[in-house]
């Protein structure tokens, strides 16, 4: 692989007495989208926010940039959008943006610009003078994503980003992504879809804690011997319960 954005060796990771995460390796070259995909509660999560330093790994060691995590300078620098929503549900979609570009160093013309930009991705243009609370599930995870966005960061993470977002307007977003690491940004993206899995240019199955396999969706669909990322979860899974 060329040079790395980020890098996980050996991450393991306990609750408690249980083990969460087992002896997992992940590697991502710049320019590239890695989509982790597996089971409800098979880690995919804990997985990036031990990549990010946000839980403590009980072993191996993370780097982003060259830096071994956790780094507080490193997380700034990257654009991450968790599952739940952290939004401010009594101010404006544009108030929203405004406090979180500011927070990111955005001021001026180039907040503006960044909030115009980033709105018309997700197809909110209008509804940036509306209360965030009047918004539905979609619309909140779309401004969220707009949000992540904003500063234009090297490295963004996306932990299932398009739930609750219509198929077409998920298409649309998904080429904007793969736009992104044409401009040589790095994205590490969680999913449920299948259909996005296959638009990523590696794929991670975490089942049970272990990185079952991974590599692009060809060499997956060719080592399991079936047509679709779909079959491949299906009989990777299969194989585990055997």
């Amino acid at each position: 692989m060329s040079e790395l954005v980020a890098k996980l060796t050996g991450a393991t990771k306990y609750y408690g007495k249980k083990k969460i995460l087992d002896n997992i390796d992940i590697e991502l070259p710049y320019g590239k989208i890695l989509g982790l995909i597996g089971p409800s509660g098979s880690g995919k999560t804990t997985t990036i926010k031990c990549l990010m330093g946000m839980e403590k790994l009980d072993g191996g060691n993370a780097q982003i940039f060259n830096t071994e995590i956790p780094n507080r300078k490193i997380l700034n620098e990257i654009g991450y959008m968790g599952q739940s929503d952290a939004l401010y549900e009594s101010l404006t979609a544009r108030e929203n943006l405004a406090f979180f570009g500011n927070l990111m160093g955005l001021k001026g013309d180039d907040l503006k610009q960044a909030i115009e930009k980033n709105m018309r991705l997700v197809n909110l243009e209008s509804k940036l003078d509306n209360i965030v609370n009047t918004f539905s599930g979609g619309m909140k995870r779309r401004l969220s994503l707009a949000i992540t966005l904003l500063s234009n960061p090297d490295f963004i993470i996306l932990d299932e980003p398009t739930v609750g977002i219509d198929p077409s307007l998920r298409k649309d977003i998904w080429k904007q992504l793969n736009q992104l690491t044409e401009a040589n940004k790095s994205i590490i993206v969680t999913t449920h879809v299948m259909g996005e899995a296959e638009r990523c240019d590696y794929i991670g199955l975490i089942v049970e804690g272990r990185l079952f396999t991974m590599g692009t969706p060809q060499e997956l669909k060719t080592k399991f011997d079936v047509d679709s990322i779909e079959e491949v979860f299906i009989k990777a899974e299969a194989e585990v319960q055997a």
